[in-house]
Formats: structure tokens, sequence, C-alpha cells
């Protein structure tokens, strides 16, 4: 039978596990909310006056880590058009699919970080 760890382990392999990812899953909260606004934009397409809204990525990985929720901001350089709508359909269909690849980038990741923990518990058990 294997000697059982010590309770200052246990607590430190349980910090361990806890933050695993949260890094990843910090940023996969960030391409959701970048989704949901991308999908706002082209809900309001023919809204008159809608600005589109979109995330700082670079600011907001700089502000993670304190904050949960990223913040929209309206993006300028945009054509307007008559009614004062600058949604431009190309650029939220791009944003769409930069998101996913993200976001399968990101999945990506946080698996292998759970294989690599898993390994080295089942590591931890054969010792």
């Amino acid at each position: 039978m294997a000697p059982r760890p010590a309770a200052g382990k246990l607590h430190c392999d349980a910090i361990m596990l806890e933050n695993a990812g949260v890094g990843i899953e910090r940023y996969m909260n960030m391409l959701s909310a970048s989704q949901k606004l991308v999908s706002s934009n082209i809900a309001n397409v023919d809204t008159p006056g809608y600005k589109t809204k979109d995330i700082d990525f670079q600011s907001e990985l700089a502000n993670q880590l304190g904050s949960l929720e990223p913040t929209a901001v309206e993006v300028s350089g945009l054509k307007t058009k008559n009614d004062g709508n600058n949604v431009d359909m190309d650029r939220e269909s791009r944003r769409l699919s930069e998101n996913a690849l993200r976001f399968a980038v990101a999945t990506n990741l946080a698996r292998s970080e759970l294989q690599t923990l898993r390994s080295a518990i089942d590591e931890g058990k054969t010792s």
C-alpha cells in the first residue's frame, strides 16, 4: 500500500488543479463574449444608428488578471451608412470564423493541459 501524501501536499495539489487552465478559461470567456457581440452586430445590421461593437483583445488580455467580463467598445473607422449604422457583414462573418478557430485552439490547449495533469496524477499513484 502506497504511503498517504502529507496534508500540505494535498492542499498544494488541490490549488494546482483549481488553477489549471484559468488562463485558457478566461481566454475562452473573452472569445464567448466576442462571439455574442458579433451576433449582436449581425442582428442589428439593419438597425438605424446602430454602431458596431467589439472587444479590444490586446487591452482585455492585459486586464484579465482582475476582470472577468470583457468590455465592449464601439469600432471606429468603419463605413457608416445613411441611417447611421456601420455594421459590415463581411467583417462580422470573418470575426465569426476567427472566433471559432480561436475557440478550437483554446479547447485543444485545455484538453492537452488536462491530459498532462491526468498523466502526472497517474504517475504519482504508481510512485
